[in-house]
């Protein structure tokens, strides 16, 4: 019962200190190789905690939030740190969960509309690729928007202008991301049986993963903005005293 125990709440493995820091995919490929175990319980926890369907977006944001302390190197405790923000962000995350869904089918619906007309009306493909590039754009926001939510408690307001400005400085990387997930998945519907195993162990928290170390970078950014941006207060004569 002790090993049993202690497999899902010890202490994820870090890195030494003097170990020289890496950088794009060589950083992800180490993240990846150091804590691929921790994603595969991590995988098991989202498909037990989304059974029930209505509670996907709070195992959503909870494997996000686990998957932003490994990009991190923070010391996790995996079903602990999970719980804990599957039960903090659960209405937040349904709330947002549920208008992301609503515009994403609204764009998909627009793109299959403008498609199907386009055969006939050539005219039709200017607002198909505005439909295309607004999906992409939700996708994108939708990435930013599910990371800054778990690394600071913002107003709703805020975090859609957090979200959105890091979606316009920083798309490609986001894109990247979604895309290895989309590959991920394409990888199981063309090796399928083989890769029958790849859903329930590594696809969902692998996924997340890839999306939470590609927008980590522009969340930083636009969370440190504001701080930044602000004038520096001179010091008074009586302050310097």
């Amino acid at each position: 019962m002790q090993r049993l125990r202690d497999m899902w709440t010890r202490e994820g493995p870090g890195i030494r200190k003097d170990a020289p820091k890496r950088t794009g995919l060589a950083l992800f490929a180490e993240i990846l190789a150091r804590e691929w175990w921790e994603m595969v319980k991590l995988n098991v926890l989202f498909i037990l905690a989304s059974l029930f369907v209505v509670t996907l977006p709070a195992a959503l944001a909870a494997m996000a939030r686990v998957s932003v302390a490994f990009v991190e190197d923070r010391n996790t405790y995996l079903l602990r740190e999970f719980t804990e923000a599957f039960l903090r962000y659960f209405w937040r995350a349904t709330a947002w969960g549920l208008a992301l869904t609503g515009a994403l089918a609204i764009c998909i619906h627009a793109i299959m509309t403008y498609a199907a007309g386009a055969r006939d009306d050539l005219l039709l493909a200017a607002p198909l690729t505005i439909a295309l590039a607004a999906a992409a754009f939700v996708a994108v926001f939708a990435c930013h928007l599910i990371v800054l939510m778990v690394m600071r408690d913002l107003p709703a307001l805020r975090l859609l202008r957090l979200a959105a400005l890091a979606s316009v400085l920083r798309p490609f990387p986001a894109l990247a991301a979604l895309t290895f997930v989309a590959t991920l998945w394409l990888a199981h519907i063309l090796f399928y049986p083989v890769s029958a195993f790849m859903p329930a162990t590594v696809n969902f928290s692998l996924g997340m993963f890839a999306l939470a170390f590609g927008v980590h970078r522009a969340a930083v950014l636009v969370l440190d903005l504001p701080e930044a941006t602000q004038p520096h207060r001179k010091p008074h004569a009586q302050d310097a005293s």
